[in-house]
């Protein structure tokens, strides 16, 4: 497959720091690093102008990234709470894309688009999940994504409280004990029984 050699004009997380000649795929400078200004063709052309522009661009970088550090620091143990509808288990409805926890944050004070957003893997569950908000190609924070199916869930959970299918459990839990105590109050009856055969020398039946 046919690559196209790029300039890069700031660090590329996995991909290389500014002034590095890369090769990538043609869709991938087409369609995120050339319109993102991240990059430039490298033709002789770009070369001579990254050379002639560098110090202007690693005084910008330098002041994004003091922008950046400082946004961070403010946000610093941001966490955003996303109401989902989910089973018994669990299991959410559908799942929470990063797309999701940008509109999220930006409602909590973040302005983040959702290519800001690094996730593992979609979030399918109920729980609290760490997503990496890249806010300079040098600068992240982490954020806390808080999946409840109403607000008082989502509190309990904030609390460290297990939720999601903890309600049927408890029933479970409810029925396990009543089994567990008639099952202990008949084994209660017989040992009575069996102690009062053994003094009397009598059968009695409990």
């Amino acid at each position: 497959m046919s690559q196209t050699s790029l300039i890069l004009l700031q660090r590329v997380e996995n991909l290389g720091q500014m002034g590095d000649v890369v090769r990538v795929k043609p869709g991938y400078a087409r369609n995120f690093l050339l319109p993102k200004g991240k990059a430039l063709r490298a033709t002789a052309a770009n070369r001579a102008r990254f050379d002639n522009e560098r110090a202007q661009l690693e005084a910008q970088n330098i002041r994004k990234r003091e922008e950046a550090e400082r946004l961070s620091e403010r946000m610093h143990g941001l966490s955003v709470t996303l109401i989902r509808q989910a089973g018994d288990s669990g299991s959410l409805y559908g799942s929470v894309t990063p797309r999701d926890i940008a509109a999220a944050a930006t409602a909590a004070g973040l302005t983040v688009a959702r290519q800001q957003v690094v996730l593992d893997e979609p979030i399918k569950v109920l729980g609290l999940v760490e997503a990496r908000i890249i806010l300079h190609p040098e600068v992240s924070i982490q954020i806390t994504v808080n999946v409840a199916r109403s607000e008082e869930e989502a509190e309990r959970q904030a609390r460290g409280e297990a939720v999601g299918h903890e309600e049927e459990e408890d029933n479970i839990l409810g029925e396990l004990h009543a089994e567990q105590a008639a099952e202990e109050a008949a084994a209660e009856s017989a040992a009575l029984a069996a102690e009062g055969e053994v003094a009397e020398g009598a059968g009695h039946e409990g």
